[in-house]
């Protein structure tokens, strides 16, 4: 175990002396969080130095942090139930699935922690969304004391959308000093998650914890401990991931969340160009060769052999995005045709763990050291590509192949942090279960039993049952001295049907639009404020558009109450006419379900929606169409965003708690209490673990 220990802090120390001598002689600071956006970079001399003299003096400190640190650990387990806390999340995995698969004994060890330990399902949040629900596991409290309510939120004054967990200030003003530019204001992204979660807390006690691809965790937090960010970590054009094909065939239609682009024959081969940063690109060729599967790939210095159906490995790329400066980024390449025509699958361009173009972990240099001990690894913060086999891009074997490949990144990281804890917290979520049941939720739900007999029909059997080995490779770790947790965020139905409310509240006089302007605008486009009261965008709320907070409200603050009470009784219990089913099972008052300074950031409604039913498409975007209820053919044909009583998640333990209902507020508390730390009176969770 030290001789592990001296290597990893060799190679940690080796990294660290990498990452300043590939550094380019500039500092790529900040991104703008957004559709189409790219990065904002900084840059100056006075820049560098300072920042190598402030890695020097942090080097030079570190044994002395050591010492301090293991210092004030002695004596902190005294009044600690364990030594270390192991949780391993699994997004989305679903209770009814887990326990159908358990009674026929396809999940031996999840089967063996239930009896060991015990098992519940979890309580989810208000709505039943990834960020949300992950939020409150890591603070312990409500979304209106954490401030995230779903994926997006608005601005007030422009009625815009904009990323919920980050907000970016970009530097506006330089001066121009020869070839540099020198800022005079300062770049920033606010972190927009408030509360504290249970690491920093931990941390403040001496005890460390290593917090792998939790959701909402960019950009990551300064505490006492190991942090690998997740969900809203951008990719190098500043958007939440943007696929590119490359085809020879005809031009086709535009792709929503990615681009098309023409491969142009020169001589005997084919070129295009990656797009990058900064309106920067990176030429490349493709060459053909005898082999009917395979190509020759040139690009940025890599010359390699790739084959239809193949990913390539990661390959570094460095865009100009400036007269001294080259920013890097990592890609992977997919032959999905050679012939008639020449079709090349690009993933969207993402930040490159080794030489990061953005704070992705904390410290700083733990992706560099993980990209020089592993291998580089997936960054987007939702990497699996769910919309490029939406659209068509890949097919569901290479999506698959790309889920499995960023799992087996994930568990590489998961367990190299468990060779090397023997006290604290290692935790790491997995989002492989949450991406493929959305892609092939299909394949399960009997009103679309067409689907049951398509050689993917065991997809999402397979993959619990490859979940079942991650658990029973972590529990080996567990000892009697250990807690460990595995469970989800929420579980899982399907989506068959989408509901445009922007079209409901257009037919039934709520919103108007502006003369002249139809049916499928874009995001809030053609509304007329003057005379609209409510609206909807995102995945689950609708908003008043009230007076004195909206920039154009209407609705006076005193007639609130009642508009709200009026749309919940027209719209629980709303049927879809078309299919005589349920679409809306509840509506929810966001002041009798959220209590915290932030609860104003809410939406004014929580649409539950029934099982098979989810805002359509449109509707999260923002549009007004003609059509209230639409069929969904999407791939991703599962989903959460529903009442949250019909997607719970699940808990298991490896020690019996006092639970009757536990929520996933419950677990903040729940990981403090076991290391003998009273969870701090704001939060709203209550610790599971017995009494010591």
């Amino acid at each position: 175990m030290r001789r592990a220990r001296f290597a990893a802090g060799v190679i940690l120390c080796l990294a660290i002396l990498c990452q300043w001598h590939n550094r380019d002689l500039s500092i790529p600071e900040i991104a703008y969080i957004g559709p189409g956006a790219g990065f904002a970079f900084l840059g100056s001399f006075l820049t560098i130095i300072l920042s190598l003299l402030a890695s020097l003096v942090s080097l030079l400190v570190w044994p002395f942090r050591i010492l301090w640190l293991a210092l004030r650990r002695r004596g902190r387990f005294a009044k600690a139930q364990v030594k270390k806390v192991i949780f391993l999340g699994l997004d989305g995995l679903d209770p009814e699935l887990t326990e159908r698969w358990m009674a026929e004994g396809k999940l031996p060890n999840l089967s063996r922690l239930r009896a060991e330990g015990c098992y519940h399902r979890l309580r989810t949040t208000f709505p039943p969304l990834s960020p949300v629900a992950w939020s409150t596991f890591a603070t312990g409290v409500n979304p209106a004391k954490h401030n995230i309510f779903d994926f997006l939120n608005r601005d007030l004054r422009t009625y815009a959308p904009e990323l919920s967990s980050a907000k970016v200030r970009t530097t506006t003003r330089y001066f121009q000093l020869g070839p540099w530019r020198i800022p005079l204001t300062k770049s920033s992204v606010e972190f927009r998650r408030k509360s504290e979660p249970f690491w920093k807390i931990l941390g403040r006690n001496a005890i460390g914890s290593t917090i792998l691809r939790v959701p909402i965790t960019f950009p990551p937090e300064r505490f006492e401990g190991r942090m690998l960010s997740a969900m809203s970590t951008p990719d190098l054009l500043g958007t939440q991931g943007s696929f590119t094909v490359f085809s020879t065939g005809p031009e086709g239609m535009p792709s929503e969340g990615g681009t098309r682009c023409r491969l142009m024959r020169n001589g005997d081969a084919f070129e295009a160009h990656v797009a990058g940063p900064e309106l920067s690109t990176v030429p490349f060729r493709l060459i053909p060769t005898a082999t009917a599967t395979e190509m020759r790939l040139e690009v940025g210095g890599t010359a390699l052999t790739v084959r239809v159906g193949e990913y390539t490995p990661w390959i570094r790329l460095r865009f100009r995005t400036g007269r001294w400066r080259k920013t890097p980024g990592i890609v992977r390449f997919l032959l999905t045709s050679k012939d008639p025509e020449i079709s090349l699958y690009l993933t969207p361009v993402e930040i490159d763990p080794e030489n990061p173009a953005l704070p992705i972990s904390h410290p700083g240099f733990y992706a560099v050291y993980l990209a020089k001990l592993l291998g580089s690894f997936a960054t987007l913060g939702m990497a699996e590509d769910t919309w490029a086999l939406n659209e068509g891009a890949i097919d569901e074997d290479a999506f698959l192949a790309q889920a499995k490949s960023i799992q087996e990144e994930r568990e590489k990281m998961f367990f190299n942090a468990l060779d090397h804890t023997r006290r604290g917290v290692v935790g790491c979520v997995f989002d492989t279960t949450d991406r493929v049941q959305h892609m092939f939720y299909r394949y399960l739900d009997p009103a679309q039993s067409e689907n049951g007999r398509s050689r993917h029909a065991g997809v999402i059997e397979a993959l619990y049952r490859d979940m079942d080995r991650v658990a029973g490779r972590t529990m080996e770790y567990a000892d009697g001295d250990t807690a460990l947790f595995v469970l989800s965020d929420h579980g899982f139905c399907a989506f068959r049907r989408g509901v445009n409310l922007n079209a409901w509240l257009l037919r039934n006089g709520y919103l108007h639009l502006k003369e002249g302007l139809g049916d499928g605008a874009g995001y809030l486009e053609g509304i007329d404020w003057l005379r609209t009261r409510a609206y909807t965008f995102g995945l689950s709320g609708i908003y008043l558009n009230l007076e004195g907070r909206e920039a154009q409200g209407i609705v006076p603050k005193d007639q609130a109450k009642r508009l709200k009470a009026e749309l919940i009784a027209k719209l629980a219990g709303l049927p879809d006419p078309e299919q005589g089913e349920l679409a809306v099972q509840d509506v929810y008052d966001s002041e009798t379900i959220y209590q915290g300074p932030y609860r104003e950031a809410a939406p004014d409604l929580i649409v539950g929606y029934a099982s098979g039913y989810r805002a359509s498409w449109g509707a999260a975007k923002g549009a007004v169409t003609t059509l209230v209820f639409e069929d969904n053919a999407k791939c991703w044909s599962g989903d959460h965003c529903v009442d949250p009583s019909i997607v719970p998640g699940v808990l298991f333990a490896n020690r019996k708690l006092e639970a009757d209902d536990p929520g996933i507020e419950d677990m903040a508390p729940t990981f403090l209490a076991l290391f003998g730390i009273a969870p701090p009176l704001w939060m709203e969770g209550k610790s599971l673990a017995p009494a010591a």
